[in-house]
């Protein structure tokens, strides 16, 4: 046997990790199913090993496909992605919390998948392609219009789902793929400055001194002037316009937001859930409740609680212990694929393995958060642990990916990380 076909699945530390998380996952999954009220939640487990069973197949082999190969299909696994999302705003349909969401592809009344879970995979391999092709790291605005635009696609196609949460993971991977590539931090936070723009619009005062940063960030950065004065048009452009942008909101979405700033506003309508899930949390302790015994979950008093919410069920039944255990997983996932992402071969492998280890960052901060009412409700699955097939297709694949960049790496020089 060659050295190559040793090595092809030489992290088993990865693999460990990965496995223990989607067992533990699976474990909440049957547990959000055992209620004193039937719910939709009853059996899933079932199909969630299934998925499970063909995830760690897709991830056995694509760690068995060069990396080379795999950079050779970005191209059509891009363009290919995008044409799904396009069919899918035609023959699309919404299921469960999402049922207004048009993000299933379904053809003759059969949901087929999420065609955006397939395309947070291609569009990492695509801005990877995009970014690994220029010696030097973006210096200017105008720079970054090709990274952009690999993103910029598939976003407004899931935007126009409408799909906020998986929308927010693209932004995730964009701004965390810039930076390991070697953007200045200053530079990131100029590009992102529209959008703090929007959302500190809600205070005159407190959009007022950004403003003043603002400016004093282009004065230090020193951008083309054309770029500097088109930056602060367009922040001074948002700023004005906020106030017509909140009331072209539909008003649900406009409660959804308030809620998120007063739960307690609208207690058993759209408060329900944040403030469920906080009760059940809250009230696991530190050993929790026991496995299936969770009382705000048994009486199906917790929202979605196999899929959006499984955070809730993981604190109320197994307590801070149980949480710690969890969180301590995904930090070592997170940090074993930096270093996989380190020991690399070549800045695409590097880039790729980043891209794969910010997307899952954003998933578990945004879906912690939102349970905690830390952040607004936006319907992002917790990987490895929500209920869905094409969510656990994706991770799977995303990490027979990382397995192949990690056989094929150097695996000699040391990095940052001591894992």
């Amino acid at each position: 046997m060659s050295a190559l076909n040793r090595r092809i699945v030489a992290d088993y530390p990865l693999v460990v990790i990965a496995l223990l998380l989607s067992l533990y996952g699976i474990a909440m999954v049957y547990s959000a199913g055992e209620t004193d009220v039937r719910t939709v939640a009853a059996g899933v487990w079932k199909s969630q090993l299934v998925w499970l069973t063909l995830g760690v197949s897709v991830a056995l082999i694509a760690s068995r496909s060069s990396v080379r190969l795999l950079e050779w299909l970005t191209w059509p696994v891009y363009a290919g992605s995008l044409a799904l999302l396009v069919v899918t705003l035609f023959f699309g349909s919404g299921a469960g919390t999402a049922a207004s969401v048009k993000g299933w592809l379904t053809i003759g009344g059969i949901r087929l998948g999420q065609p955006a879970e397939l395309a947070k995979v291609t569009v990492v391999l695509m801005l990877a392609k995009v970014l690994s092709a220029n010696r030097n790291p973006p210096k200017s605005l105008l720079d970054l219009w090709r990274p952009a635009l690999v993103v910029a696609a598939p976003w407004l196609l899931i935007m126009a789902q409408p799909d906020l949460g998986t929308g927010i993971a693209f932004i995730g991977i964009f701004f965390g793929m810039l930076f390991w590539s070697g953007v200045s931090p200053l530079l990131l936070i100029l590009v992102a400055s529209p959008a703090i723009s929007l959302i500190l619009a809600f205070s005159s005062w407190y959009w007022a001194a950004w403003f003043c940063l603002l400016i004093a960030l282009v004065i230090l950065y020193k951008p083309y002037i054309t770029e500097g004065v088109s930056l602060v048009m367009a922040n001074l452009g948002i700023g004005v316009m906020a106030p017509t942008l909140w009331e072209s909101l539909a008003p649900y979405q406009q409660h959804r937001l308030l809620v998120f700033l007063n739960p307690s506003i609208d207690i058993r309508g759209a408060g329900w859930h944040v403030i469920q899930s906080q009760v059940a949390i809250g009230s696991g302790g530190f050993f929790g409740k026991g496995f299936t015994l969770g009382s705000q979950k048994r009486l199906a008093f917790l929202p979605a609680q196999h899929t959006d919410f499984i955070f809730a069920v993981l604190g109320e039944e197994m307590g801070f212990i149980g949480v710690t255990l969890a969180l301590t997983l995904f930090l070592f996932l997170l940090l074993r694929t930096v270093k996989v992402a380190e020991r690399a071969n070549d800045s695409f492998s590097s880039m790729v393995a980043v891209g794969f280890a910010t997307g899952w960052l954003v998933h578990i901060l945004v879906n912690v958060g939102m349970t905690l009412n830390l952040m607004p409700i936006t319907g992002i699955p917790l990987p490895f642990f929500s209920y869905g097939g094409s969510f656990m297709l994706a991770s799977w694949l995303a990490v027979g990916i990382v397995l192949r960049i990690s056989s094929e790496g150097r695996g000699g020089r040391p990095g940052t990380l001591g894992i």
